[in-house]
């Protein structure tokens, strides 16, 4: 199987690793790649958001599969093209990925599927925004409407700052605050069979303890030793055949990775948003833990025979990943600065570029993540902060507490 891969970040690097650990995989190519990916694939240029040029290059590498990693080329309709070029593509069409790139969609999604989620408003100018945000009152959940790279949402006590926020995005949805831990579940789907992975958890804020303003993720853990019995079974029942049935009956069937976020509350699990793609970081450590071929699952859900697939083989022990992010990030991140330590095994490239004299530099917020697996949680923790420390990046920062809550058992699910 030839095999190319669109998007070139921490997600994409996760993806290229497993795809070409697959024994079924002949060729990799990736388009655009990034340093970490070069070392398993042939990169190729292309610019991953234009539909035609990514279907060209499909045809042009005689493609058997392509499996498309970001949002914004899902949302712009490059999966689309792609299949009207007649090569199997793991991605969800254009309209079908609005589940995320619009967030009212996505509410309108679950309101007609009547899947457990969070009250929630859409808001178009500050005057609804403002009646919003005193019918739900503290803490505000403000998002924008449409793709924002993971930082499109504000949660404060701070009233202004939410109106702010809204004021800023222009349509937005406002929706009640949810309490309880947060879950990330991945859902490989040709759009009727449905399979799930193993649920994840990502640290959103930038500062240890959760502290400071949102960011696309400072590191996973999987799988969640205080997560209740029966939840992956609950969330497909409640949320994602409802979801998947709902979209097929619109004639907008998703065919890809559905990525579910949930809050566990006292009432159960409801859905804080979706995603048309894996996550990242949570990508990292879920597909480390992956000991199924990636490749013929990705291909089974992008050619309609997913529910044939033998069931899934998960490796013992738990994965952890910590980001390491760059100077000023997440508000002005610094590039271009020189990094050692980044090609050991482990490390995955995010945001990552070579520089003149073959120099690995910084190019983005969050440039590596230190990804672990070991026979158990802690392990895992200690193995992949031994990663982390052995990366020098002038100015980076990264959390010290992924995954210490749930090893220390101070996990609490609401009740």
């Amino acid at each position: 199987m030839r095999v190319l891969l669109i998007g070139g970040g921490g997600r994409e690097h996760a993806l290229a690793l497993g795809l070409a650990a697959d024994p079924a995989v002949e060729h990799l190519i990736a388009a655009p790649g990034n340093p970490g990916i070069a070392a398993v694939a042939e990169l190729r240029p292309v610019d991953p958001n234009d539909p035609e040029a990514v279907a060209a290059l499909a045809v042009e590498t005689a493609a058997d599969l392509v499996v498309i990693g970001p949002e914004a080329p899902l949302v712009a309709g490059v999966a689309d093209a792609v299949r009207a070029a007649g090569v199997a593509c793991f991605g969800p069409s254009g309209a079908a990925a609005r589940l995320e790139g619009s967030k009212a969609f996505a509410k309108e999604i679950m309101t007609a599927a009547k899947v457990p989620t969070a009250r929630a408003y859409t808001c178009r100018t500050p005057e609804e925004a403002a009646t919003a945000l005193d019918d739900f009152g503290p803490p505000y959940v403000v998002k924008n409407d449409g793709l924002a790279a993971g930082k499109g949402v504000v949660v404060t006590g701070d009233r202004a700052a939410a109106l702010a926020h809204a004021q800023q995005c222009g349509q937005v949805v406002i929706e009640e605050f949810l309490d309880g831990p947060e879950v990330s579940l991945f859902v490989v789907t040709d759009g009727e069979a449905a399979v799930p992975l193993l649920p994840a958890q990502d640290f959103k804020r930038v500062g240890d303890g959760d502290t400071g303003p949102n960011t696309g993720g400072m590191g996973a853990y999987a799988p969640l030793p205080w997560a209740p019995a029966g939840l992956v079974d609950d969330v497909m029942a409640t949320v994602v055949h409802p979801t998947l049935a709902e979209m097929r009956q619109r004639g907008i069937p998703f065919v890809g990775l559905l990525y579910v976020g949930l809050a566990i509350t006292a009432a159960g699990p409801k859905v804080i948003e979706f995603n048309a793609r894996f996550g990242d970081p949570e990508t990292q450590v879920v597909l480390a833990l992956l000991e199924t071929p990636l490749a013929g699952l990705l291909n089974a859900a992008a050619t309609g025979t997913l529910a044939a697939h033998p069931p899934l083989r998960w490796r013992p022990g738990a994965g952890v990943t910590v980001v390491v992010a760059s100077a000023g990030y997440p508000a002005s991140p610094r590039s271009g600065d020189v990094i050692t330590g980044g090609e050991s095994a482990g490390i995955i490239h995010a945001g990552t570029r070579r520089g003149p004299d073959g120099e690995l530099l910084s190019a983005g917020g969050r440039v590596l993540c230190a990804t672990a697996v070991a026979a158990d949680l802690g392990a895992a923790r200690a193995a992949a902060y031994a990663l982390v420390d052995g990366v020098r990046l002038e100015g980076s920062h990264h959390r010290r507490d992924i995954a210490l809550a749930a090893l220390e058992g101070r996990v609490r699910v609401p009740r």
